[in-house]
């Protein structure tokens, strides 16, 4: 736990009515396929293909593209182990793991989201 007192938020102003690092980590996480990734490495450390057999649907390439751009941006490490063969493990960042909370609460807010969705079209 940090000892440093928490910075309150900062809303943006009537003048500038839209944050831009707010605007530029929601463009990260929500990018296709990002929060998947994420979701999957909140359960711990993963292998190349234990990601891609997790995910349905998300091809080899995507995957390849996603890892470099979570890693380029600091939510993702990389740790390649000498073999043979040679094992190449991808995992949270601390800074990574401070979306746990954020994405267990997006998680939640779907649950209750589609509950009401489904009871309106009922």
């Amino acid at each position: 736990m940090s000892t440093k007192p928490e910075a309150p938020i900062r809303r943006p102003n009537v003048e500038s009515p839209l944050c831009p690092i707010f605007h530029d980590a929601v463009e990260l996480i929500g990018r296709r396929w990002n929060g998947a990734i994420l979701y999957v490495l909140m359960r711990g450390p993963r292998r190349y293909h234990e990601l891609l057999a997790a995910i349905p649907n998300l091809s080899d390439r995507v995957l390849t593209m996603r890892l470099k751009e979570l890693e380029q941006h600091g939510l993702i490490s990389r740790a390649v182990e000498p073999g043979p063969p040679v094992k190449v493990i991808y995992q949270l960042t601390s800074i990574g793991q401070e979306l746990n909370e954020v994405i267990d609460a997006i998680g939640a807010w779907g649950h209750k989201w589609r509950e009401q969705v489904g009871a309106e079209e009922r």
